[in-house]
This record gives structure tokens, C-alpha cells and sequence, in this order.
């Protein structure tokens, strides 16, 4: 059965990611990016170019999501998947069902460090990034040999938080990535607590194995592994053609100092219920 680690873009999906990667697939606990693959994106590519079908309109691959996940579920083994699709149907089309899934991890993150994240991933401008996260109908799409392949459904932000965090289908565990940021350990132990009740592992909490994978999860040391090594899922620069840091920001995303004031107001006042809600000042 699948546990989704789910979250809009740029909400700190690949760190927590990175972190139970390298918790529950490593014997010590260090991370490199090739634990990332224990932990696969859905939907993407992948899983959709085998069949036959000319997918012709972006959402077309949405036929196959229930399909493909009965096919990995098949194992009955446990798999974490990360995923920004919404849980949402698509031309009736459920995203998942209890049937295929377990529960989800769901991250949210103060609106207005997402928009200066959003701006520098996609090379966009903020009020551009602000806008992207207000189209109803967005979604991220990737064409392939004029096969559209790789088709995520978003739509608003505030949609996309609604259609996990309400989601009465499935247990769904709802964490902050300031919480993430500021109480790691705690955290991290309180998404493992989600995991083993869900699941009936019958496995305790490695406090040292937590400790030392936190370490080798920290935001400078991720930096480092991308600037030495790379990382796959960087955006190319438009202009240089060169790929962009995607561990860009990390604590230095002070939206105070990186956005127009403006533009904070006009966050502050379309999203004001879900800042009291996820208690963002």
C-alpha cells in the first residue's frame, strides 16, 4: 500500500523526502540523492509511456492513475511516493482511493515563502508566482516526444491544501514546514509515530539513527551534495542553459526582505484564513 509524502510545489516535499529516505533505507541513517529513488514521484512519466495511448491532452494520463497504483500495490509491500497532484478526479478520474492507499504526510508552508520559491524555480516574478498559485485550473504538465507523460493537477493553492487535509478517505497527517524547520527531531519522530500506526510496523524509534539523519539532511549539507554532484530535478536556466540551484533559499527565505510589500499585503489578505488556520503571523 502507497503512503503519499504530498505537498504544493516548493513546500519542503523533497526534504521531508530526503529525510525518510534516508531514515528507513540506510543502516546509519547518512543520505545521498540516490536514496531519493526509494522514494519515486507519481505521477510522472514513467509510469504512463508503456501504453499505447497517443495522450494527446494533458490530463489524458488520469485514466491510469488508479491502474498504475493497483499494479504496484500487487506486492502489498509498503512504498512512500511523492506527489503534488491534488486530491482530486479528473474528467472522473480519482487521483487515488483507500483501495490503493494507506494514508498521506501532507506539508504545508507559509504562502508567502512559497512565492519567492515558486519565482526563482520557475524563473518567473513574484506577482507571476503569486498568480500562479490563484489559477484554478493549473497543473504541471510535461510533453514528451508530443505525448503529454507527466501530468500533476494542482489548481489553487488553497484548493490543493483543502483536497488533502480534508480528505476523509484515508488517514492523513498534516505538518508545517516551519515545524520541519524549527522542531526537526520532533517532527520527524511524529511523522514516524503516523507511519508505524498506520502501517503496524512493529519497529520503535531510532533516536540516534533520527539524530544522525537529520544531520546529513541539513539544508547547507544538500547544497553541498548538489553543487558537487547535482541534482536531477534543478530547473535549466532559460537564459544560460545552465541548471539552477534547487536548494536555493532554505532559512534565508525572508519573504519580509525578498518581497514587495505590496505583494505581502495582497498574500496576506487572499489567504488570511489559511494563515489564522496554519497559524502564521
Amino acid at each position: 500500500m502507497i503512503i503519499w509524502l504530498s505537498s504544493y510545489p516548493k513546500s519542503g516535499n523533497t526534504w521531508l523526502r530526503s529525510l525518510l529516505s534516508s531514515y528507513f533505507y540506510t543502516n546509519d541513517g547518512s543520505f545521498n540523492f540516490n536514496l531519493l529513488k526509494n522514494i519515486d514521484q507519481f505521477p510522472s512519466a514513467p509510469y504512463f509511456s508503456k501504453y499505447s495511448d497517443l495522450f494527446l491532452k494533458p490530463e489524458s494520463t488520469s485514466k491510469f492513475w488508479i491502474k498504475e497504483q493497483i499494479r504496484i500495490n500487487k506486492d502489498k509491500k509498503l512504498r512512500f511516493f511523492k506527489t503534488h497532484n491534488a486530491m482530486c478526479k479528473i474528467d472522473g478520474n480519482s487521483f487515488t482511493d483507500n483501495n490503493n492507499t494507506l494514508g498521506a504526510i501532507y506539508i504545508v508552508r507559509d504562502p508567502r515563502k512559497i512565492v519567492s520559491s515558486l519565482s526563482h524555480h520557475y524563473q518567473i516574478s513574484d506577482i507571476e508566482a503569486f498568480e500562479f498559485m490563484n489559477t484554478e485550473n493549473k497543473a504541471i504538465v510535461e510533453k514528451i516526444e508530443n505525448r503529454y507523460l507527466g501530468f500533476n493537477a494542482l489548481f489553487t493553492w488553497q484548493f490543493h491544501i483543502n483536497s488533502w487535509v480534508k480528505c476523509e478517505k484515508f488517514p492523513v497527517l498534516t505538518i508545517r514546514y516551519e515545524d520541519l524547520e524549527n522542531e526537526t527531531f520532533t517532527t520527524l519522530k511524529k511523522v514516524f509515530e503516523f507511519i508505524k500506526r498506520i502501517s503496524k510496523m512493529n519497529i520503535s524509534f531510532d533516536r540516534e539513527k533520527a539524530k544522525k539523519t537529520i544531520k546529513s539532511c541539513q539544508f547547507k549539507i544538500m547544497q553541498k551534495l548538489e553543487s558537487e554532484n547535482g541534482f536531477e530535478e534543478s530547473m535549466i536556466n532559460k537564459k544560460t542553459k545552465e541548471k539552477l540551484k534547487f536548494f536555493n533559499f532554505g532559512d534565508k527565505n525572508k519573504y519580509q526582505e525578498l518581497l514587495d510589500k505590496k505583494l505581502i499585503e495582497s498574500i496576506n489578505l487572499k489567504y488570511q484564513e489559511q494563515l489564522k488556520n496554519f497559524f502564521y503571523d
